[in-house]
């Protein structure tokens, strides 16, 4: 039997991902690092924030959390986040990273590890402004969320 060089080619894949479109190249475009974190209480419903007006995809609903610092580790700004945003207080132990998003923006790549928490001290309120939501987990996909947090959904509610 003649092997032609037709017959090495690796198969393409007929799923959808070989044709989606590939999103445009990140050269020039800083790499922005966000931890988040979906806190799921005691009847097993997740916190979604509010964007307040005055902020960038002002309206949209989102995993809390928040830029990590210089020198912080994803954990640590989480925690630090938390208790900014929320006024409650957790542990990097309390923490476990369930996934990851990667966006590219405009101006900007996002990197944004989501970790669930269950265990915090406090009642979380609004400390910045936005709008709270205790969510069910088959219901996360009726709130509109930025490109990046989106993504995250159906893993969420399958993990939960």
């Amino acid at each position: 039997m003649l092997i032609t060089e037709a017959d090495t080619s690796p198969p393409v894949p007929s799923d959808g991902c070989w044709n989606a479109p590939e999103p445009p190249p990140g050269a020039g475009r800083p790499i922005v690092l966000v931890a988040a974190a979906a806190l799921v209480d005691a009847d097993g419903r997740v916190l979604l924030t509010r964007r307040p007006e005055g902020k960038t995809m002002a309206g949209l609903w989102e995993f809390p959390g928040g830029k990590v610092g210089d020198g912080e580790t994803p954990e640590e700004a989480l925690v630090r986040e938390l208790e900014e945003e929320l006024g409650i207080d957790t542990r990097r132990s309390c923490l476990a990273p369930i996934g990851f998003a990667s966006h590219a923006y405009a101006d900007f790549h996002l990197l944004m590890p989501l970790y669930v928490c269950r265990t915090w001290q406090g009642t979380p309120h609004a400390r910045e402004g936005q709008e709270l939501a205790w969510v069910r987990p088959a219901r996360l996909g009726d709130y509109a969320m930025p490109p990046a947090d989106a993504p995250l959904v159906p893993l969420l509610r399958d993990l939960l």
